[in-house]
C-alpha cells in the first residue's frame, strides 16, 4: 500500500505544485491575471498568492513542493520497481515530511486568520502532504520497534493507521466550516 501511496498522494501533490507555480507565474506576467483557482472570496488562489506568507524563503513556496512531491514520486516508483531503501533514506524522507507537515499547517493557519482566504490547489497539498506523513512515520516506527513495548505500539498503530489522517481532516475542515461560516451560510 505505501508504495502506490506515495506514488498517487506524490503525483496530485507534485501536479498541484506544478499548477500553483504556473499560475504564479502568469500573476507575475499579468497582474491582471485571474488563476483559475480564484472562484469566489473565500476560495480565492490569487488572494492567497499575493501575500508573503506564499513565498516563505523568498521564492513561491510551489516549488518546494515540485521538488519534495518529485522525491515522494521516485520512492514509490522505485519501491513498485522492487527497490529496498535503506534506513537513512526513510529517515531522511521523514524529516523532509515533517518539515513539509509543518510548513502546511502554518499555512493552514496564515490561511484561516492572517490571510482569510483558501487556495484549491493549496488545500490538494495539504490533502496529500498529512497522509504521507502520517504512513511515512508509521512505516519507520514499524522499522524502528525493536522492544517488545514498542512492537506493540507500532501493531496498535497499525491496527488503527486510518483514524488519525481521518481525525486530523475533520479537524481542518472543521476550522474551515468555523472560520468562514459567515460566507458559507449565505450560500444555503
Amino acid at each position: 500500500m505505501l508504495p502506490w501511496l506515495l506514488l498517487i498522494a506524490g503525483l496530485l501533490g507534485g501536479l498541484a505544485s506544478f499548477i500553483l507555480t504556473w499560475e504564479k507565474v502568469e500573476l507575475l506576467i499579468d497582474p491582471n491575471y485571474v488563476p483559475s483557482c480564484s472562484f469566489n472570496p473565500v476560495l480565492s488562489c490569487g488572494s492567497v498568492m499575493d501575500t508573503p506568507q506564499a513565498s516563505l524563503f523568498g521564492f513561491p513556496n510551489s516549488l518546494l513542493g515540485i521538488l519534495g512531491f518529485a522525491m515522494v514520486v521516485a520512492t514509490g516508483a522505485a519501491m513498485l520497481a522492487g527497490a529496498r531503501m535503506a534506513a537513512w533514506y526513510w529517515m531522511t524522507l521523514w524529516v523532509g515530511l515533517t518539515a513539509a507537515v509543518v510548513m502546511v499547517h502554518w499555512l493552514i493557519y496564515q490561511s484561516l486568520y492572517t490571510i482569510g482566504a483558501l487556495c484549491p490547489y493549496c488545500m490538494v497539498v495539504w490533502v496529500t502532504t498529512i497522509p504521507l506523513w502520517w504512513w511515512v512515520t508509521l512505516r519507520n516506527v514499524n522499522y524502528l520497534a525493536k522492544s517488545p513495548r514498542a512492537q506493540g505500539v507500532a501493531r496498535f498503530l497499525r491496527k488503527t493507521s486510518l483514524v488519525p489522517p481521518i481525525v486530523w481532516a475533520m479537524i481542518i475542515v472543521t476550522m474551515i466550516a468555523d472560520r468562514f461560516w459567515y460566507y458559507w451560510e449565505t450560500l444555503l
